[in-house]
């Protein structure tokens, strides 16, 4: 337990702060990425104030970090027409690349990209609170990521590099691009999300126009130059500004035949709906999610205190598969609380410097107040705050809450809270349990908490048909990044995983001829003359 004082003083001065954390100077990004050029930005611009505040004779102030351009609907046409040119339909050096140069220019790219790691990691603590061995970990669960989709294709190629031969018709079949990538990465995994779609899209042959998110967009300033150096110009580029001002044009247009978004179901229909041609336009979605955990008369209370607070509290919460809400056992409810306060009340929070620390402030200005309402809209409705300074707050930082009992009249019930609060309903019936997820909107995971083998069995059947995943005795979660990560209604649309977000980014196409000596001796003639890039017995290795 800690006093009011503790929460106050979590801030402190510049002079406090460590030199290893220090940004050596604000970072004023004035250039963004087109056609293969470092352009300048004279115009607006758009001020990243750290989560952190730091404690000054006026009080806490928002630490100042750096600016980014607001660029135009202008500049973000240009961008698109930088991608469509460089694409050419399908014509373009990189999308009629081989797999081979194309992973050569990947795996050049993460070199330079490793050389910039210290940078990337501050700012992934400084924009969005993030702690420095989170950030660290996402850094490097990144570069893994990287390596993992190579290894992915060139198993991938491997397979295509034969040919088949079905009722006297021989055929070679690979993957072929798309087109031009309109990607959208989230605040929460500013890099790492957004590499997961980034990097198979570009690996594919696809061309690409990038839009870091609101929150965590200067850590990507420095790989630009990577992105200019390893890839032909017009394959990547960079749009900044403002998502309504700048986006809608871009979908008006026709001209994105791929939308990858990780972000809310509302904002993907919105775009969805603004394109001209929409049997044209492939969506890669991972969006809203309203995890639960189903913790029964039968689970090991200690285990599901341990991956509650693991699944609810991780990043502050602030995980699209984390456990947004959490159903207990009547009969188990009051010890259950009893230890979940307690383990919430172990965890140590502070600045994202601070070692072991796992509560650390939140990057988005408007959460506390969401949250603050969030629970008083509970409390109104009958629940109450069960752990010792739940809700409590401080600028930028909210201590965890614990509510109880929430019912389906409260907000906690069905909207995604995205943040420190831990809602937690009793129930009598596990029926009532797989019902909330039947009416719920959102169908991501669910985290079952039993040590019955019958229990679990007549919890998964009806649930593997409500959800993507099913967790026994654990916590919701994304990896290992080769299982597949996707969801059902409202959640995802599109599979991610290394190996499903090869083919998620790209289509089956072949090349086929009548089985006869003249069609032999002229597709081996391609072949061995290595004349075409797509026609290829090669084999990566």
């Amino acid at each position: 337990m800690f006093s009011k004082n503790q929460l106050d003083s979590i801030f402190v001065a510049e002079n406090q702060i460590p030199e290893a954390f220090k940004l050596s100077e604000e970072i004023h990004q004035r250039e963004y990425l087109t056609n293969g050029e470092m352009r300048a930005w004279n115009g607006e611009v758009h001020e990243v104030l750290s989560p952190v505040c730091i404690r000054t004779e006026k009080g806490l102030e928002r630490k100042l970090i750096g600016t980014y351009p607001l660029c135009s609907e202008k500049e973000a046409d240009e961008a698109l027409q930088a991608a469509v040119a460089a694409y050419n339909n399908g014509r373009g050096e990189w999308p009629t690349m081989s797999v081979a140069d194309r992973i050569h220019c990947v795996e050049q790219f993460t070199h330079k990209i490793i050389e910039k790691k210290a940078i990337v990691v501050k700012l992934l603590m400084w924009e969005i609170g993030k702690s420095y061995a989170d950030s660290v970990k996402e850094f490097d669960r990144t570069v893994e990521y990287i390596y993992a989709t190579i290894d992915a294709l060139k198993d991938l190629d491997r397979q295509s590099s034969k040919f088949s031969i079905e009722q006297g018709i021989v055929a070679q079949i690979r993957r072929s691009p798309l087109g031009v990538v309109l990607c959208m990465g989230p605040f929460n995994y500013p890099l790492n999300e957004t590499f997961t779609t980034l990097i198979p899209a570009l690996i594919m042959g696809n061309t690409l126009l990038f839009k870091p998110p609101k929150h965590g967009t200067l850590l990507h300033y420095p790989l630009l130059e990577a992105f200019r150096d390893c890839f032909p110009k017009g394959v990547v580029n960079t749009i900044y500004g403002r998502g309504n001002k700048i986006i809608p044009d871009l979908m008006k247009s026709g001209q994105i035949n791929v939308l990858t978004l990780i972000g809310s179901s509302k904002v993907a229909n919105e775009l969805k709906k603004l394109h001209p041609k929409v049997n044209r336009l492939r969506a890669i979605l991972g969006l809203d999610a309203k995890n639960a955990a189903i913790i029964t008369a039968k689970a090991d209370i200690n285990l599901a205190v341990q991956e509650t607070v693991l699944g609810s509290l991780s990043f502050n919460g602030q995980r699209c598969t984390a456990l947004k809400i959490v159903f207990i056992h009547r009969s188990l409810a009051d010890v259950f609380l009893k230890e979940l306060s307690a383990a919430v009340a172990e965890l140590k929070f502070g600045m994202p410097w601070e070692t072991g620390v796992s509560l650390t402030p939140l990057p988005e200005p408007q959460k506390p107040a969401y949250l603050k309402d969030c629970i008083a809209d509970a409390v109104a409705k009958g629940a109450k705050i069960v752990n010792d300074n739940g809700g409590d707050s401080c600028e930028s930082f909210v201590y965890p809450a614990i509510v109880y009992p929430v019912n389906k009249h409260m907000k906690l019930y069905t909207e995604e809270q995205f943040g420190p609060v831990i809602p937690v309903v009793p129930f009598d019936d596990l029926e009532e349990t797989i019902q909330y997820l039947i009416d719920s909107t959102h169908g991501q995971q669910v985290s079952i908490f039993s040590n019955d083998d019958e229990e679990i069995a007549a919890l998964i059947d009806p649930l593997v048909n409500q959800v993507s995943r099913v967790n026994i005795n654990c916590q919701c979660q994304r990896g290992p990044d080769v299982f597949p990560f996707t969801g059902r209604k409202d959640s995802a649309e599109g599979t991610l995983s290394v190996i499903d977000a090869l083919r998620s980014f790209s289509i089956r196409s072949l090349v086929a001829t009548k089985l006869n000596e003249s069609n032999k001796h002229l597709i081996n003639e391609i072949v061995d003359s290595n004349s075409s890039n797509f026609l290829s017995t090669k084999y990566l290795f």
